[in-house]
């Protein structure tokens, strides 16, 4: 099985960018060129990723930091289709919403960079 330190570091950024909702630490994770995707009202809904890390750190002042809610993320699996490229299954609590992701990464001269992220709403909790 591949193991890989920086990988693991690149998904906290990830965790921790959403968490604080953290512009810069969302830019240093995603690649540029990045999209994200779901499907949850039954159309493909896909969106280049500069949107969605504005709109995170719009969110900064209601981050789930700022409101005292403990950090709640977990690494589900890792799939390796090589040592330079890989899926990360997570789940990750944002205020009252549990997600699940799956970030598709690929390491290159920069390090690991998320090139796709495909997203659903798993639940809302009280």
């Amino acid at each position: 099985m591949v193991q890989d330190a920086d990988l693991f570091a690149a998904v906290q950024t990830y965790f921790d960018g959403l968490y604080h909702c953290d512009p810069d630490r969302l830019n240093a994770v995603f690649h540029e060129s990045s999209s994200l995707f779901d499907a949850e009202s039954g159309e493909i809904f896909a969106e280049p990723i500069a949107p969605f890390i504005r709109d995170v750190g719009l969110n900064e002042p209601n981050s789930p930091a700022n409101l005292g809610q403990a950090p709640e993320s977990e690494i589900l699996m890792i799939d390796w289709l090589s040592p330079k490229c890989a899926t990360v299954k997570i789940r990750i609590r944002a205020r009252q919403k549990i997600y699940q992701d799956h970030l598709g990464f690929v390491k290159g001269a920069d390090g690991w960079k998320i090139v796709s992220k495909i997203w659903f709403l798993e639940r809302v909790v009280a």
